[in-house]
């Protein structure tokens, strides 16, 4: 005895009879339903190369990204190593007046994003230690000084100097406030 189960094919609405995995079909154009089971591997084959693509991207992003750091919290950063860290790293976000002064505004904006993202990563890390009830006016503080750094950079690449040096005054007034606080 032979059992029969009805498949639905897609984008039809004919029904497809199998036995032991050879279809019959109850349709006059067998030319049809070639055409789009053609149809139907080439869509599984596309999405299947599309998905591999899309998995070879995301795995060459993080090499080809090397001047943008994704991560807020380094992985395995203590609060110890953020509160050490967080001085140096602000002495170099502030060391760029130097060379603002010397009107090297590319370099000052490479420094300005190298500092300021590994202390933006200190201070991140040590807002999150914080109990919930002190972070709200931390996290205002965290946002009003990386704006002020995102400013800069925009000024920079600008070069406009009274904008530059009115958005570092900003800086060090948000620096010194917020490391008081931590």
């Amino acid at each position: 005895m032979i059992a029969l189960r009805p498949v639905l094919v897609p984008y039809t609405s004919q029904t497809l009879l199998t036995s032991h995995g050879k279809p019959t079909l109850m349709m006059k154009h067998s030319n049809e339903m070639s055409e789009k089971k053609l149809v139907y591997k080439n869509r599984r084959v596309g999405i299947l190369v599309i998905t591999t693509m899309a998995a070879s991207f995301s795995s060459s992003l993080n090499n080809i990204a090397c001047g943008l750091d994704l991560r807020m919290v380094a992985p395995d950063q203590t609060i110890e190593e953020a509160k050490n860290g967080i001085q140096n790293h602000a002495k170099g976000l502030l060391q760029v007046k130097d060379l603002i002064e010397l009107k090297a505004w590319r370099e000052a904006q490479k420094e300005l994003r190298k500092s300021s993202s590994l202390l933006k990563q200190d201070i991140y890390t040590i807002i999150q230690a914080k109990p919930g009830n002190q972070r709200q006016n931390l996290r205002k503080l965290y946002f009003n000084l990386f704006n002020s750094v995102s400013k800069l950079d925009y000024a920079a690449r600008d070069e406009d100097e009274s904008k530059v040096l009115q958005c570092y005054d900003k800086i060090v007034l948000a620096l010194n406030e917020i490391l008081s606080e931590l």
